[in-house]
Protein backbone atom coordinates (compact mmCIF):
# COMPACT_ATOMS: atom_id res chain seq x y z
CA UNK A 1 0.00 0.00 0.00
CA UNK A 2 0.99 3.90 -0.38
CA UNK A 3 0.72 6.16 2.56
CA UNK A 4 1.59 9.51 3.19
CA UNK A 5 4.67 10.29 5.83
CA UNK A 6 6.25 12.90 7.35
CA UNK A 7 9.99 12.90 7.94
CA UNK A 8 10.28 16.37 9.19
CA UNK A 9 9.79 20.15 8.84
CA UNK A 10 9.00 20.41 5.12
CA UNK A 11 9.91 16.77 4.26
CA UNK A 12 6.29 14.75 3.32
CA UNK A 13 6.97 12.19 0.90
CA UNK A 14 4.34 9.05 -0.26
CA UNK A 15 5.79 5.83 0.41
CA UNK A 16 5.09 2.43 -0.11
CA UNK A 17 4.30 0.33 3.17
CA UNK A 18 3.31 -3.01 4.10
CA UNK A 19 -0.61 -3.11 5.32
CA UNK A 20 -0.57 -4.96 9.29
CA UNK A 21 -3.03 -7.79 9.34
CA UNK A 22 -5.89 -7.28 11.82
CA UNK A 23 -5.89 -8.73 15.20
CA UNK A 24 -7.91 -9.67 17.89
CA UNK A 25 -10.73 -7.41 17.83
CA UNK A 26 -9.58 -5.20 15.38
CA UNK A 27 -11.05 -4.41 11.95
CA UNK A 28 -9.32 -3.63 8.99
CA UNK A 29 -10.17 -0.55 6.39
CA UNK A 30 -9.58 0.31 3.03
CA UNK A 31 -9.12 4.16 3.15
CA UNK A 32 -10.81 6.06 0.29
CA UNK A 33 -10.73 9.68 1.28
CA UNK A 34 -8.73 11.45 4.06
CA UNK A 35 -9.11 15.08 5.45
CA UNK A 36 -5.77 17.40 5.78
CA UNK A 37 -6.44 18.90 9.16
CA UNK A 38 -4.90 21.88 10.69
CA UNK A 39 -2.36 19.50 12.74
CA UNK A 40 -0.95 17.82 9.28
CA UNK A 41 -0.29 21.32 8.01
CA UNK A 42 1.54 22.15 11.26
CA UNK A 43 3.62 18.95 10.96
CA UNK A 44 4.15 19.49 7.50
CA UNK A 45 5.42 23.19 7.94
CA UNK A 46 6.97 22.82 11.54
CA UNK A 47 7.76 19.39 12.31
CA UNK A 48 5.75 19.85 15.39
CA UNK A 49 1.96 20.65 17.01
CA UNK A 50 2.39 22.74 20.22
CA UNK A 51 4.62 20.60 22.19
CA UNK A 52 4.12 17.33 20.03
CA UNK A 53 7.47 17.24 17.92
CA UNK A 54 8.05 14.32 14.73
CA UNK A 55 11.06 12.57 16.50
CA UNK A 56 10.61 9.59 13.41
CA UNK A 57 8.81 9.13 10.07
CA UNK A 58 4.92 8.74 11.19
CA UNK A 59 2.25 8.44 8.77
CA UNK A 60 -0.21 11.50 9.01
CA UNK A 61 -4.21 11.91 8.86
CA UNK A 62 -7.15 11.38 11.42
CA UNK A 63 -9.84 12.41 9.30
CA UNK A 64 -10.95 8.84 7.06
CA UNK A 65 -13.92 7.03 5.47
CA UNK A 66 -13.42 4.17 3.75
CA UNK A 67 -14.56 0.70 3.86
CA UNK A 68 -14.43 -2.89 5.65
CA UNK A 69 -11.62 -4.50 4.25
CA UNK A 70 -11.74 -7.79 7.01
CA UNK A 71 -12.38 -8.45 10.60
CA UNK A 72 -10.15 -9.71 13.29
CA UNK A 73 -10.39 -12.68 15.38
CA UNK A 74 -13.79 -11.83 18.08
CA UNK A 75 -13.75 -8.16 15.81
CA UNK A 76 -17.53 -6.83 16.67
CA UNK A 77 -17.71 -4.75 13.66
CA UNK A 78 -19.66 -4.25 10.40
CA UNK A 79 -19.34 -6.76 7.47
CA UNK A 80 -17.01 -6.83 5.07
CA UNK A 81 -17.63 -3.77 1.99
CA UNK A 82 -19.64 -1.46 4.58
CA UNK A 83 -19.21 1.79 4.54
CA UNK A 84 -17.55 3.58 7.66
CA UNK A 85 -15.76 6.64 9.10
CA UNK A 86 -12.99 5.80 11.52
CA UNK A 87 -13.39 7.43 15.42
CA UNK A 88 -9.50 8.04 15.62
CA UNK A 89 -8.86 8.07 19.36
CA UNK A 90 -8.51 5.09 22.02
CA UNK A 91 -8.63 6.61 25.57
CA UNK A 92 -7.26 4.16 27.86
CA UNK A 93 -9.83 3.50 29.64
CA UNK A 94 -8.74 3.15 33.08
CA UNK A 95 -7.80 6.99 34.38
CA UNK A 96 -9.61 9.50 36.03
CA UNK A 97 -10.99 11.48 33.16
CA UNK A 98 -12.02 8.20 31.34
CA UNK A 99 -14.00 7.09 34.27
CA UNK A 100 -15.47 11.10 34.53
CA UNK A 101 -16.91 10.81 30.90
CA UNK A 102 -14.09 12.98 29.51
CA UNK A 103 -12.39 10.40 27.73
CA UNK A 104 -11.23 13.04 25.72
CA UNK A 105 -8.81 14.74 27.75
CA UNK A 106 -7.70 11.16 28.72
CA UNK A 107 -4.10 11.47 28.74
CA UNK A 108 -2.86 8.85 27.64
CA UNK A 109 -5.01 8.39 24.61
CA UNK A 110 -3.72 7.60 21.43
CA UNK A 111 -4.58 9.35 18.43
CA UNK A 112 -4.26 8.38 14.88
CA UNK A 113 -1.55 10.99 13.06
CA UNK A 114 -0.03 12.22 16.34
CA UNK A 115 3.63 12.42 17.52
CA UNK A 116 2.42 13.12 21.33
CA UNK A 117 4.06 9.68 22.09
CA UNK A 118 7.11 7.79 21.08
CA UNK A 119 6.89 5.52 18.83
CA UNK A 120 4.74 7.83 17.31
CA UNK A 121 1.16 6.77 16.53
CA UNK A 122 0.15 6.29 12.82
CA UNK A 123 -2.29 8.01 11.14
CA UNK A 124 -4.73 6.97 8.18
CA UNK A 125 -3.09 8.93 5.21
CA UNK A 126 -2.50 5.03 4.14
CA UNK A 127 -4.68 3.05 1.68
CA UNK A 128 -5.08 0.50 4.55
CA UNK A 129 -5.07 0.75 8.10
CA UNK A 130 -5.84 -1.25 11.25
CA UNK A 131 -7.84 -0.11 14.43
CA UNK A 132 -10.23 -1.20 17.67
CA UNK A 133 -13.34 -1.94 16.47
CA UNK A 134 -14.39 0.25 18.86
CA UNK A 135 -13.62 2.92 16.65
CA UNK A 136 -15.49 2.02 13.76
CA UNK A 137 -18.89 3.44 12.72
CA UNK A 138 -21.14 2.54 10.09
CA UNK A 139 -22.13 5.00 7.42
CA UNK A 140 -26.06 5.96 6.29
CA UNK A 141 -26.12 4.28 3.05
CA UNK A 142 -27.41 7.85 2.14
CA UNK A 143 -23.88 9.44 3.31
CA UNK A 144 -21.47 9.94 0.63
CA UNK A 145 -18.16 9.37 1.36
CA UNK A 146 -17.07 13.40 0.35
CA UNK A 147 -19.63 14.38 2.87
CA UNK A 148 -18.73 11.69 5.80
CA UNK A 149 -15.17 12.92 5.93
CA UNK A 150 -15.96 15.88 7.87
CA UNK A 151 -17.42 13.85 11.04
CA UNK A 152 -14.49 14.27 12.69
CA UNK A 153 -13.65 17.70 12.78
CA UNK A 154 -17.56 18.39 12.64
CA UNK A 155 -17.21 16.64 15.87
CA UNK A 156 -14.67 18.80 17.20
CA UNK A 157 -17.29 22.13 16.48
CA UNK A 158 -19.92 19.68 18.20
CA UNK A 159 -17.85 19.62 21.32
CA UNK A 160 -17.31 23.10 21.16
CA UNK A 161 -20.37 24.06 21.11
CA UNK A 162 -21.43 21.87 23.71
CA UNK A 163 -19.17 23.32 25.97
CA UNK A 164 -20.50 27.09 25.36
CA UNK A 165 -23.93 25.83 26.94
CA UNK A 166 -27.58 26.58 25.43
CA UNK A 167 -26.78 29.06 22.32
CA UNK A 168 -30.41 29.22 21.88
CA UNK A 169 -31.23 33.01 21.24
CA UNK A 170 -28.01 34.12 21.82
CA UNK A 171 -25.67 36.09 20.03
CA UNK A 172 -22.50 34.46 19.18
CA UNK A 173 -19.13 35.60 17.65
CA UNK A 174 -16.66 33.24 16.01
CA UNK A 175 -13.09 33.85 15.16
CA UNK A 176 -11.60 32.30 12.48
CA UNK A 177 -13.32 30.91 9.30
CA UNK A 178 -11.03 28.26 8.89
CA UNK A 179 -12.90 24.49 8.10
CA UNK A 180 -13.26 24.17 12.01
CA UNK A 181 -14.37 28.06 12.29
CA UNK A 182 -16.68 27.50 9.43
CA UNK A 183 -18.12 23.85 11.45
CA UNK A 184 -18.91 25.87 14.67
CA UNK A 185 -21.26 27.96 12.39
CA UNK A 186 -22.80 25.53 10.99
CA UNK A 187 -23.49 23.47 14.48
CA UNK A 188 -24.66 27.27 15.96
CA UNK A 189 -26.97 27.80 13.29
CA UNK A 190 -28.22 23.91 13.91
CA UNK A 191 -28.58 24.77 17.80
CA UNK A 192 -30.50 27.86 17.50
CA UNK A 193 -28.37 30.88 18.19
CA UNK A 194 -30.16 34.25 17.14
CA UNK A 195 -27.23 35.71 15.17
CA UNK A 196 -23.61 33.93 14.00
CA UNK A 197 -20.94 36.56 13.16
CA UNK A 198 -17.74 35.16 11.68
CA UNK A 199 -14.54 36.86 11.78
CA UNK A 200 -11.51 36.45 9.61
CA UNK A 201 -8.43 38.40 7.75
CA UNK A 202 -9.71 36.44 4.38
CA UNK A 203 -12.50 37.00 2.39
CA UNK A 204 -12.85 33.35 0.99
CA UNK A 205 -13.27 32.08 4.21
CA UNK A 206 -15.30 34.56 5.29
CA UNK A 207 -17.82 33.53 2.26
CA UNK A 208 -17.71 29.50 2.99
CA UNK A 209 -18.52 30.66 6.70
CA UNK A 210 -21.44 32.47 5.04
CA UNK A 211 -22.75 29.53 3.25
CA UNK A 212 -22.37 27.90 7.00
CA UNK A 213 -25.31 29.69 8.35
CA UNK A 214 -23.39 32.55 9.83
CA UNK A 215 -25.96 35.91 9.96
CA UNK A 216 -23.01 38.58 9.94
CA UNK A 217 -19.49 38.30 8.11
CA UNK A 218 -16.69 41.16 9.28
CA UNK A 219 -12.95 41.68 8.79
CA UNK A 220 -11.07 41.17 11.46
CA UNK A 221 -8.67 43.95 10.71
CA UNK A 222 -12.00 46.38 10.63
CA UNK A 223 -12.42 47.09 14.15
CA UNK A 224 -14.94 49.87 13.84
CA UNK A 225 -17.01 47.78 11.17
CA UNK A 226 -21.14 47.85 12.12
CA UNK A 227 -21.04 44.45 11.45
CA UNK A 228 -19.51 43.60 15.05
CA UNK A 229 -22.47 45.18 17.00
CA UNK A 230 -23.36 44.74 20.68
CA UNK A 231 -21.47 42.55 22.98
CA UNK A 232 -22.08 38.76 22.29
CA UNK A 233 -23.39 36.57 24.82
CA UNK A 234 -20.76 33.85 23.70
CA UNK A 235 -17.80 33.80 21.86
CA UNK A 236 -15.77 30.70 19.89
CA UNK A 237 -12.10 31.33 19.18
CA UNK A 238 -11.74 29.35 16.43
CA UNK A 239 -8.64 31.07 14.69
CA UNK A 240 -5.50 30.07 17.28
CA UNK A 241 -3.95 33.63 17.02
CA UNK A 242 -3.89 35.70 19.73
CA UNK A 243 -5.34 38.28 18.27
CA UNK A 244 -8.66 36.31 18.36
CA UNK A 245 -8.68 34.76 22.02
CA UNK A 246 -8.40 38.93 22.33
CA UNK A 247 -10.87 39.90 20.19
CA UNK A 248 -13.22 37.19 21.87
CA UNK A 249 -12.32 38.79 25.41
CA UNK A 250 -13.53 42.44 24.30
CA UNK A 251 -16.29 41.39 22.56
CA UNK A 252 -18.08 39.11 24.64
CA UNK A 253 -20.65 41.03 27.43
CA UNK A 254 -20.93 40.63 30.62
CA UNK A 255 -21.38 37.37 32.47
CA UNK A 256 -20.67 36.14 29.47
CA UNK A 257 -18.54 32.41 27.98
CA UNK A 258 -15.70 32.37 25.79
CA UNK A 259 -15.00 29.37 24.20
CA UNK A 260 -11.13 28.39 23.65
CA UNK A 261 -10.78 26.45 20.52
CA UNK A 262 -7.80 26.98 18.28
CA UNK A 263 -4.72 25.81 19.44
CA UNK A 264 -2.54 28.70 20.84
CA UNK A 265 1.03 29.53 19.70
CA UNK A 266 3.57 27.80 22.22
CA UNK A 267 4.36 29.74 25.32
CA UNK A 268 3.05 32.64 26.74
CA UNK A 269 -0.05 34.44 25.65
CA UNK A 270 -1.15 38.04 26.57
CA UNK A 271 -4.62 37.77 27.99
CA UNK A 272 -7.02 40.56 28.95
CA UNK A 273 -7.11 39.45 32.25
CA UNK A 274 -8.86 43.05 34.17
CA UNK A 275 -11.64 42.46 31.72
CA UNK A 276 -12.33 39.03 32.14
CA UNK A 277 -12.86 39.86 35.58
CA UNK A 278 -14.64 42.60 35.54
CA UNK A 279 -16.76 41.38 33.63
CA UNK A 280 -16.95 37.77 34.88
CA UNK A 281 -16.45 35.75 31.95
CA UNK A 282 -15.92 32.00 31.61
CA UNK A 283 -13.33 31.06 29.98
CA UNK A 284 -13.61 27.31 28.79
CA UNK A 285 -11.01 25.38 27.07
CA UNK A 286 -12.43 22.82 24.96
CA UNK A 287 -10.53 19.92 23.15
CA UNK A 288 -10.66 17.64 20.83
CA UNK A 289 -14.22 15.09 21.32
CA UNK A 290 -15.71 12.34 22.01
CA UNK A 291 -19.53 10.62 22.02
CA UNK A 292 -20.44 13.63 19.80
CA UNK A 293 -18.63 11.71 16.68
CA UNK A 294 -21.70 10.10 16.37
CA UNK A 295 -23.85 13.13 16.64
CA UNK A 296 -21.44 14.00 13.63
CA UNK A 297 -22.51 11.47 11.67
CA UNK A 298 -26.17 11.29 11.76
CA UNK A 299 -26.07 14.93 11.12
CA UNK A 300 -23.85 14.60 7.75
CA UNK A 301 -26.63 12.53 7.04
CA UNK A 302 -29.22 15.84 7.00
CA UNK A 303 -29.26 19.00 5.24
CA UNK A 304 -26.38 20.29 7.59
CA UNK A 305 -25.01 23.33 5.52
CA UNK A 306 -21.30 21.94 5.45
CA UNK A 307 -20.79 20.95 1.74
CA UNK A 308 -18.92 24.29 0.81
CA UNK A 309 -16.18 23.55 3.53
CA UNK A 310 -14.74 20.91 1.32
CA UNK A 311 -13.23 22.67 -1.35
CA UNK A 312 -10.83 20.38 -3.32
CA UNK A 313 -9.64 17.06 -3.64
CA UNK A 314 -6.35 15.84 -4.60
CA UNK A 315 -4.82 11.74 -5.52
CA UNK A 316 -2.96 10.54 -2.96
CA UNK A 317 0.62 10.97 -5.32
CA UNK A 318 -0.13 14.42 -5.48
CA UNK A 319 0.06 15.02 -1.66
CA UNK A 320 2.49 17.40 -1.35
CA UNK A 321 0.26 19.35 -3.55
CA UNK A 322 -2.81 19.14 -1.26
CA UNK A 323 -0.75 20.19 1.51
CA UNK A 324 0.89 23.35 -0.31
CA UNK A 325 -2.88 24.53 -1.57
CA UNK A 326 -4.55 23.64 2.11
CA UNK A 327 -2.14 25.93 3.47
CA UNK A 328 -3.28 29.01 0.96
CA UNK A 329 -6.28 30.48 2.59
CA UNK A 330 -7.10 32.51 0.32
CA UNK A 331 -7.90 29.54 -2.21
CA UNK A 332 -8.78 26.54 0.18
CA UNK A 333 -10.51 25.22 3.01
CA UNK A 334 -10.97 21.13 4.11
CA UNK A 335 -8.72 19.30 1.42
CA UNK A 336 -9.15 15.97 0.81
CA UNK A 337 -6.70 13.60 -0.54
CA UNK A 338 -8.63 10.43 -2.57
CA UNK A 339 -6.44 7.09 -1.10
CA UNK A 340 -8.20 5.15 -4.48
CA UNK A 341 -5.40 6.26 -6.56
CA UNK A 342 -1.98 6.00 -5.90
Amino acid sequence: MHACVIHKAGDLRVEELTPSAPGPGEVAVTVAFGGICGSDLHYYRHGRVGDFTVREPMVLGHEIVGHVAALGPGADGPAVGTPVAVHPATPCGDCTECGSGRRNVCADTRYLGSAARTPHVQGGFAQHVTVPGAQIRALPPTLDLRRAVLAEPLSVALHAVRRAGDVRGKRVLVTGAGPIGCLVTAVLHHKGAAEIVVSDLIDTPLRIAGACGATGLVRADEPDAPAWGAPFDVSVEASGAPAGLRACVERTGRGGTVVLLGLLPPGEVPLLGNITVTRELELRGAFRFDAEFDEAIELLAGPLPVDAVVTHTFPLPDAQAAFDIAHDRTVASKVLLDLTHA
